[in-house]
């Protein structure tokens, strides 16, 4: 069987649509796994033996207290069995209800797929999915981020969309020309064709770049991320843009970046409580707090240069109990010519709450990592059965990304122990472009949360 051709949704019962996924396409599966193009016999929903013809008479609450705890894909599935079924799962996707601790999946194209076409690897039941997402086509963007179950995404005109890919929503973000060095240059009919981009530095000497409207994302765009604030019930997306690797945020809805001057080399973000968390390159957590009318920026901690060591990427991740967690990994070239690296190593630091200091840690026994594009996340082993402790699943996300699409992307599970890392699956099922992410479903509508 061709990888694209997606199996049904129960064996031996017609696909079904589902009206929340993009333009009513469903949510359709091909097994994964020795051999990605054999079919599956069975599916999850099979192991909770639902049956073909659901009895009439379950009531929409039982039935929404069974869905609550299934993942994404499960729940998605039983939405499209018979009409009381979607009636309980659009009840329970409205609500907000759903099972909140999804295991994550890989996101990912593949060119026999379709330009439109996203699939979806699953930790939990080492298989595929497909979704057919809205224009413009994601083969065609850069996936800069993926947080809540969004990706940010770029289009070939350099502008940035917030996705659910799962309920197919776009929302717009901020003109690209808001951002503090971006300014567009108009031909004579008024039509932006080229930016210039300040504050470039070259051999002690500021001076401007300009680039093809096209072109721009190539070098200005590096990671994003999306993060819900509670106290204002809005999301803010915090971006880390060239030049040197600044900060800008936006709230959805804004019109314009904010930029979060005169700070640099930044490799990752978190939040918590009003505060936006960014680590550097050299290790520095700093805070900025974004709750008052002027925005504040203290120095939380920062890595011994002894400690640093050798490292090509920082991630900042809060750990399910409390504690931040700073983590610094390191690469090996495998072959220069064509930009290829693999993860050789990650050290570990806690942040102790009361000193304010970094301390290195052996290891993660019962918790996992998840490194990237994406929100980078620790979560409890014991709580996600499918994953292994003490190991980082990561994916590649080097600055070089967005300039290479042919080369081979650094995908593995690493053994925060031995430091040894395995493939996630093999053979590989992915295209390198654009490059993949992992992605935490989720089926929030991010309209809910628009400002009024």
């Amino acid at each position: 069987m061709d990888p694209s051709e997606p199996m049904p949704l129960f064996p031996g019962q017609e696909r079904r649509q589902i009206e929340s996924l993009p333009r009513n396409r469903p949510l359709a599966g091909y097994a994964a796994g020795s051999s990605p193009s054999s079919p599956s016999q069975s599916t999850r929903v099979d192991a909770f033996r639902l049956p073909a013809e659901p009895s009439p008479e379950l009531p929409e609450d039982t039935l929404m207290t069974v869905f609550g705890t299934l993942e994404i894909p499960d729940l998605v599935r039983a939405g499209a069995v018979c009409m009381s079924w979607r009636s309980a799962y659009v009840a329970l996707r409205d609500l907000g209800k759903h099972k909140q601790s999804q295991t994550p999946c890989l996101l990912y194209t593949c060119e026999s797929a379709g330009e439109n076409v996203a699939c979806l690897y699953s930790l939990m039941e080492k298989r595929v999915y497909r979704l057919t997402l809205p224009d413009p086509p994601i083969r065609r963007r850069f996936i800069i981020g993926s947080s809540l179950g969004f990706l940010v995404t770029v289009d070939e005109r350099s502008e940035m969309l917030l996705t659910n890919p799962i309920t197919g929503e776009q929302i717009a973000l901020p003109p690209v020309t808001t951002i503090e060095h971006v300014k567009p240059i108009h031909d004579d009919r008024g039509a932006v064709y080229q930016y210039e981009i300040s504050d470039i530095r070259y051999e002690g000497f500021l001076m401007p770049w300009t680039s093809d409207r096209c072109e721009l994302r190539n070098f200005l765009h590096f990671k994003a991320f999306v993060f819900y604030d509670t106290t204002t019930g809005s999301y803010i997306v915090a971006l880390i843009h060239r030049p040197i690797d600044q900060l800008s945020f936006a709230r959805v809805g804004d019109d314009k970046w904010t930029w979060l001057p005169p700070h640099r080399l930044y490799h990752d973000c978190n939040y918590k409580d009003g505060l936006l968390y960014a680590v550097t390159s050299k290790g520095e957590i700093q805070a900025f707090d974004l709750t008052g009318p002027a925005i504040k920026m203290k120095i939380i901690s920062c890595l011994d240069e002894k400690d640093l060591g050798i490292c090509d990427l920082m991630y900042i991740v809060q750990a399910p109990w409390g504690d931040m967690l700073l983590v610094s990994r390191s690469r090996d070239i495998v072959d220069s010519e064509l930009r290829v690296l693999n993860a050789a190593g990650m050290k570990l630091h806690k942040l102790d709450v009361g000193t304010m200091r970094l301390a290195e840690i052996d290891g993660l026994p019962d918790h996992v990592l998840f490194l990237g594009h994406n929100h980078s996340l620790c979560l409890s082993a014991k709580e996600y059965p499918a994953l292994k402790g003490n190991h980082a699943y990561f994916t590649d996300d080097s600055k070089a990304i967005s300039r290479f699409k042919n080369i081979r992307r650094d995908i593995g599970v690493l053994d925060l122990g031995s430091n040894s890392n395995d493939d996630l699956v093999s053979p590989q099922l992915w295209s390198n472009w654009p490059a993949p992410v992992w992605i935490t479903l989720n089926l929030t509508r991010m309209k809910l949360t628009l400002p009024k």
